[in-house]
């Protein structure tokens, strides 16, 4: 089983777009492919119409199960799609009152770690859609792989927030016992704009093969897809965006 995180420290800059997309590419591919949301404003479980607020189970049970933690955690909590081999592990708000409650407990950082191996044997692709926020679940989600994509926006901002998750990583990394690997992914590309090109080549000039060697473009499909609950390459597979995240997917799966 294969663990991918997408991860950055800043909000609106592609995570969820990046997590849904990919996730369905590989399980069109005939993947069993389960996608994991520890962000507490929950827009992974919106996107597939999921108000886990309403369901009996969710990623909370995951940190909450204590001695109790059994692969039926994982896949008691788990919620179909719209395609049969993409299953998906919805985030509640209760998520935003771990640090303050178990933040400072031992071993609080590899529990998600934990739960996924109970279940490896079930999936193919485990892909985490990160919190824009450094604690115990961002943590959790960057022990728990070995693959971390970071979408950045081509745009000024953006690339000053990339500084800090690189900083994370760093840190992380010092911490790992063995070593991952990351992918920046330039996002919401316009080429017709001399800022995104100026973002795009900053971003090659710092942190050189680091940078996948390709964009994601401004795509306003991406947009219908989301209002229709439906996966990109499900409702618009064609589309400039789709066929980008194509390109992205068989440059991370060599």
């Amino acid at each position: 089983m294969k663990i991918w995180t997408v991860a950055n420290q800043k909000g609106g800059v592609g995570k969820t777009t990046t997590t849904v997309t990919l996730g369905a590419l590989l399980a069109q591919k005939g993947y069993r492919v389960m996608l994991v949301d520890t962000d507490p404003h929950a827009s992974l479980s919106y996107y597939f119409g999921v108000d886990s607020e309403e369901l009996s189970g969710s990623v909370y049970d995951v940190f909450t199960a204590g001695s109790n933690l059994s692969s039926d955690t994982v896949l008691d909590a788990l919620c179909p799609t719209k395609l049969d081999s993409l299953f998906l592990l919805p985030a509640t708000m209760a998520l935003a009152t771990l640090d303050r409650s178990m933040g400072t407990q031992s071993g609080m950082g590899l529990l998600l770690k934990k739960a996924l191996h109970l279940v490896e044997s079930e999936f193919d692709y485990v892909l985490i859609d990160c919190p824009p926020v450094l604690g115990v679940l961002m943590v959790n989600a960057l022990a728990a792989c070995e693959q971390i994509l970071v979408p950045v926006q081509t745009e000024y901002l953006a690339l000053k927030g990339l500084d800090r998750m690189m900083r994370t990583l760093e840190i992380m990394r010092g911490n790992q016992s063995g070593e991952y690997q990351f992918t920046i992914v330039p996002t919401m590309y316009d080429k017709r704009t001399k800022a995104a090109l100026e973002s795009y080549q900053r971003l090659k000039q710092t942190y050189g093969d680091k940078v996948w060697n390709g964009v994601i473009p401004v795509d306003t499909r991406f947009r219908d897809a989301s209002q229709a609950l439906t996966p990109p390459p499900v409702y618009c597979p064609k589309s400039r965006g789709v066929i980008a995240y194509e390109r992205l997917l068989t440059s991370i799966e060599q």
